[in-house]
């Protein structure tokens, strides 16, 4: 996992919304970077449904967010479609950006961890977490380096 204080690796990718370039997001916004295991599975779909319910607020805040997992593009719309996300779903079919993140898998082999980093207008990761923090928490560091 990367620490806060890290530039954040840089990445071209195809997502839901269209291509995603981090450099043109760079500057203009902080960027809320999701890498969660699975589409439609439980914890997963919790996680991206809380954000979607307040997404809004993220957005309000000067943030772009933006969820990453290998599955492809046909999973990651069906998903997204089903919950109306408004934030982009990344296909990171070669895994290059889980690599670059230093974001590991479950028992070694099975999926993708679930970890959450803030990118800074600045490139630099401003906070960093496994698991699945409550949005107060993405608010509050939002708000603190807005």
């Amino acid at each position: 996992m990367l620490t806060v204080g890290t530039k954040a690796p840089l990445f071209i990718a195809d997502s839901t919304k269209g291509r995603i370039d981090l450099q043109e997001l760079i500057g203009q916004k902080q960027v809320v970077l999701i890498f969660y295991p699975g589409d439609d599975t439980p914890i997963c779909t919790k996680q991206l449904c809380a954000i979607q319910e307040n997404y809004r607020e993220l957005a309000a805040k000067g943030a772009c967010v933006l969820g990453v997992n290998p599955a492809g593009l046909t999973s990651h719309h069906a998903f997204s479609g089903k919950f109306g996300y408004e934030f982009p779903l990344i296909a990171d079919e070669h895994e290059a950006i889980r690599k670059a993140y230093d974001v590991g898998k479950i028992l070694g082999f099975f999926a993708q961890q679930r970890i959450v980093y803030i990118i800074g207008r600045n490139g630099e990761i401003i906070y960093a977490r496994k698991g699945n923090p409550p949005v107060s928490e993405l608010l509050a560091a939002l708000q603190k380096n807005g």
